[in-house]
């Protein structure tokens, strides 16, 4: 398997790297770090071992003297040993610990807070398409998203297909998340067709005929095991009426095309104009993680209907940024972008489309959305037309 260099950088402190199955995060480390002491909580035998007595972990350092770095992989299956890693960061201050997790959702309610600080919360994303180069398919990724595990895999389809399996069996039934796991099979495929769109969670309860309440546990418990997210209406200095709700997507483009349902009366442009705006989505979150969060990614919809796919607001200003499908732009393509700048005329704007031309009208920037993302990379500032 081609081993591909990440844009993620580590903290010199001890630190959390969460990201979901398959994101690279083992296969960094062991790059990364090759000499440190690893423990992997997914090896039965030591599961067993540290759930039973965390203790041994003390042990196993103490029986390592020369390994300054230690790699937990895993760390939500036993967040018991989360109390004893706060205790030994504060007496072997030169120890650093890395603590991988595909979940937060038991770190939540038993230990994040108990390192109090000490360790800094980073995250995994799926390849970039910078990351890739030559590697990098748009049509591709549209069709098998860019998780590492399946990317590299030589049968992508077979991989994804069983890919939220996985995590169905390894972190919702096996961990007795939901009471009902065929329910909420149900429920991953409904709200594939909120990907890319306003989260209705009313109509996602009557497609899934559950009550509210339990698709609203249902979506947390999505967000909680990184496999989604929502996106928050931009509010800042608003004046005109935004919308309430926020929007939402899978994590990454593969995962939602393997989880939305396709019959004879899906038109295949709007799945895949989902995907594209998810992959959008999917390379903005990596860049502004990767780039140390100093921006923060939103949408914006006026209650008139008025839309921006995506808003970037941070250190180096404010862009605004629309996704269409189709291989043409049209003046009517831009007319969302021109009300946010009406609206905040500080704002720099975006067009990506299928296109090959680059153009600049009313001040728009319009890239074709392969040049875009080959060239979005952490700590290089986002295109603009007066640059």
């Amino acid at each position: 398997m081609e081993i591909y260099d990440r844009f993620f950088k580590a903290p010199e402190k001890s630190f959390f790297l969460f990201g979901p199955r398959g994101t690279g995060k083992s296969t960094w480390t062991a790059s990364a770090h090759p000499d440190a002491l690893t423990v992997n909580l997914l090896e039965p035998e030591l599961f067993r071992s540290y759930s039973s007595r965390p203790e041994r972990l003390r042990e196993a350092l103490r029986g390592n003297p020369d390994r300054r770095t230690v790699v937990i992989d895993e760390i939500q299956r036993v967040p018991e040993l989360l109390g004893l890693i706060h205790q030994l960061i504060e007496e072997e201050p030169r120890r650093r610990f890395i603590l991988t997790g595909s979940s937060s959702r038991k770190l939540k309610r038993t230990g994040v807070d108990l390192l109090a600080g000490r360790a800094a919360l980073k995250a995994m994303h799926p390849f970039m398409a910078a990351e890739l180069g030559d590697a990098f398919s748009l049509e591709k990724a549209l069709i098998f998203g860019l998780v590492p595990l399946v990317f590299s895999s030589g049968d992508p389809d077979d991989v994804l297909r069983s890919y939220a399996a996985l995590y169905l069996k390894e972190e919702v039934q096996a961990e007795g998340i939901v009471r009902n796991v065929g329910q909420f099979s149900r429920f991953l495929e409904s709200i594939s067709f909120s990907h890319g769109s306003i989260l209705n969670v009313s109509a996602v309860a009557r497609e899934c005929e559950v009550e509210r309440k339990t698709v609203v546990g249902y979506v947390q418990i999505l967000e909680d095991l990184l496999l989604g997210y929502r996106l928050p209406v931009f509010r800042k200095r608003a004046g005109r009426a935004t919308t309430e709700h926020p929007k939402f997507y899978y994590f990454d483009a593969g995962v939602f095309r393997s989880l939305r349902p396709q019959g004879p009366l899906d038109h295949p442009e709007e799945i895949s104009g989902a995907a594209l705006e998810g992959l959008v989505a999917q390379h903005m979150r990596a860049w502004i993680s990767y780039g140390g969060d100093r921006d923060r990614l939103f949408f914006w919809r006026t209650r008139a209907g008025a839309e921006v796919d995506f808003v970037v607001y941070g250190d180096d200003g404010l862009w605004a940024i629309e996704v269409k499908n189709g291989a043409r732009f049209h003046d009517s393509d831009l007319r969302g972008l021109r009300t946010f700048q009406t609206e905040y005329p500080e704002a720099r704007a975006i067009l990506l489309y299928r296109g090959r031309e680059r153009a600049v009208r009313h001040g728009i920037l319009i890239l074709p959305c392969e040049d875009f993302l080959r060239g979005l990379k952490p700590g290089r500032r986002l295109p603009s037309a007066d640059s």
